[in-house]
């Protein structure tokens, strides 16, 4: 399969990046274990988790997802063969959040622990933290690398200036730079990405993984109508989607996908991987099967005109 660098980091990886946030939440351990045994077995290795999730399930705390791919790993005995990749920075209660020389220290103790390894391979800074300075950040981090914790670092949820200017200090202070990016992007919600962020990364050759890559599962097909919202408890993040746009995008999706009798899902990946710049997008699945219609998208060529029309009906 085809490998992809992150970045400058040397760590490549498959372009499809499982997302594990339905880990504890919308599907127990039992099937969490199932999905990634079935992902390693398809032959991709990006796993993407974060300290918080999942703490908006019922009776959750943080920690959960990165607790049962720990468990998994233990289990598996598969850590040579994947890439894991977890995030710091977004509030896990009382005073635990933000990217302070401090918390991260804790939080990377914490993850370790879950995670049932010595290292992490991708470590994100998940939010900005605009009470810390971006040295004390990136010195943290590069300490983190030096003592073999982490093989590289990346970002989530920053503003290009903010993301410009930590470059600019690693440079500056000879410290790890951040390899990668992690934003929204997909077919619906393109113009953030495209105008703020891929110029930079481009630029500078940074990995882009990008999330919500199915946006919320409007992209898979299944929301038609409000009616359908009640079919998943993402479904209220998909109300604003049904809009003349929205079914532009799905109309062009059902055309390709019945021509290429693959789901709408596997074409919207397959979108978002023929993108220049972009490592890999990440999508989450619930089940094997659902599992195995994602891992089409990495074998999936669309053509120029397939993606013309797509970036026609998603115009912005």
């Amino acid at each position: 399969m085809e490998k992809r660098e992150i970045g400058s980091s040397g760590i490549k990886v498959s372009p499809f990046c499982l997302g594990s946030n339905v880990f504890g939440w919308t599907i127990d351990e039992k099937q969490s274990l199932a999905i990634l045994d079935s992902f390693v077995d398809a032959g991709l290795d990006l796993i993407d988790t974060a300290d918080v999730y999942s703490t908006w399930g019922a009776g959750n705390k943080g920690g959960e997802s990165e607790t049962i791919i720990g468990n998994w790993l233990k289990k598996s005995g598969k850590r040579d063969k994947v890439v894991i990749a977890t995030k710091v920075g977004k509030p896990m209660g009382s005073d635990k959040k933000g990217l302070s020389r401090k918390y991260i220290n804790e939080a990377v103790e914490a993850s370790l622990k879950r995670l049932q390894t010595d290292y992490i391979d991708l470590y994100q800074s998940h939010e900005d933290d605009l009470h810390t300075p971006l040295l004390e950040t990136l010195e943290t981090f590069d300490k983190l690398i030096k003592q073999g914790k982490v093989r590289a670092i990346g970002a989530s949820n920053i503003s290009g200036e903010s993301l410009k200017e930590a470059l600019q200090v690693s440079r500056d202070n000879d410290l790890a730079v951040y390899q990668c990016l992690q934003p929204e992007y997909n077919l619906y919600q393109r113009e953030k990405y495209e105008k703020e962020f891929e110029p930079i990364c481009r630029e500078r050759n940074l990995g882009v993984i990008s999330y919500y890559s199915l946006a919320s599962g409007f992209l898979t097909g299944k929301y038609r109508s409000e009616h359908d919202l009640s079919q998943s408890v993402r479904g209220g993040g998909v109300k604003k989607m049904l809009n003349p746009r929205g079914y532009k995008i799905l109309a062009a999706l059902d055309k390709i996908a019945a021509e290429m009798d693959v789901t709408q899902a596997t074409v919207s990946l397959a979108w978002i991987m023929a993108r220049p710049g972009i490592t890999a997008p990440i999508a989450s699945a619930t089940s094997t099967k659902q599992l195995n219609e994602l891992v089409k998208s990495t074998a999936l060529r669309l053509s120029s005109d397939a993606i013309d029309l797509l970036n026609k009906a998603s115009k912005y």
